[in-house]
């Protein structure tokens, strides 16, 4: 991220989406995106486009020769993160195509010229991103949750179902892999934000964390080898720690009206 953007992105934050500069009183939007190599989340700002509960972004690069890397970026991971003055939610990126494009820019060069120019100055066709707000995903956030434990039951169920060794070995190692990266994902960014948010969810998450130490013991023997006994006493485990996860967390995400480690 170059100097220029940062300080634009802490303006913007810090005045509820208003900036001065050369973009004072430009219709700025902040837009997060993952890395399509990296995985990393990368934050720019973009001069935008109301086009009723969506929100258009172009990728003019000022008329540069290349596409620039957060068009490339939400071509590989469409889920965004879209910051609107003081709002903050969630997007799916949709390139636009034809007609449809065509139409869109023409809109936005008339509004600002300076995006005629920009087209002028290149020989690609500068892309139009539709943003497809997702706010009802973030505001049931603890739903996201149960629905990501259903998903690990179902990987562990397949595993203690028994199949072909191909494919047992297969499956083991998704549920391994899946479960890994969820308690992961937990320990290092979910659960320390929340601890910042709701000091008295400590000592309930500190409890979680431990489980997720013995869950990855059983974890680590399962990638070993299926064993029964193994299989059993991690399915004991994980539906323990699965009720208790929900119970102490689901009513605390669904109340969120944004994600604060996205």
């Amino acid at each position: 991220m170059t100097e220029f953007n940062q300080q634009v992105i802490e303006e913007f934050r810090a005045n509820g989406g208003k900036v001065g500069g050369m973009f004072e009183g430009a219709p700025l939007v902040l837009l997060t995106t993952t890395g399509a190599r990296t995985g990393r989340r990368r934050t720019n700002p973009a001069v935008y486009l109301r086009d009723g509960e969506r929100v258009l972004v172009f990728a003019s690069n000022a008329g540069g020769a290349a596409n620039p890397a957060w068009y490339h970026n939400v071509l590989a991971n469409p889920r965004v993160i879209v910051e609107l003055g003081a709002d903050r939610f969630a997007a799916r990126a949709v390139p636009l195509e034809g007609e449809e494009r065509d139409r869109l820019y023409a809109r936005q060069a008339a509004i600002n010229p300076a995006f005629a120019t920009y087209q002028q100055n290149t020989e690609r066709a500068i892309p139009v991103i539709a943003l497809y707000p997702e706010r009802e995903r973030l505001e049931a956030f603890g739903d996201e949750l149960a629905r990501i434990h259903e998903h690990l039951r179902g990987e562990l169920a397949k595993v203690r179902q028994g199949a072909p060794a191909g494919d047992l070995r297969a499956h083991c190692l998704a549920f391994c892999d899946a479960m890994t990266f969820h308690h992961n994902g937990e320990d290092r960014v979910a659960f320390p934000h929340l601890e910042k948010l709701f000091p008295e969810l400590k000592e309930p998450l500190d409890r979680l964390r431990a489980e997720h130490a013995v869950i990855a013991g059983l974890v680590a023997e399962l990638r070993q080898a299926p064993e029964p006994a193994t299989l059993e006493r991690i399915a004991g485990e994980m539906e323990a720690h699965f009720a208790y996860e929900e119970q102490q967390l689901v009513p605390v995400l669904n109340a969120l009206e944004s994600v604060p480690w996205s």
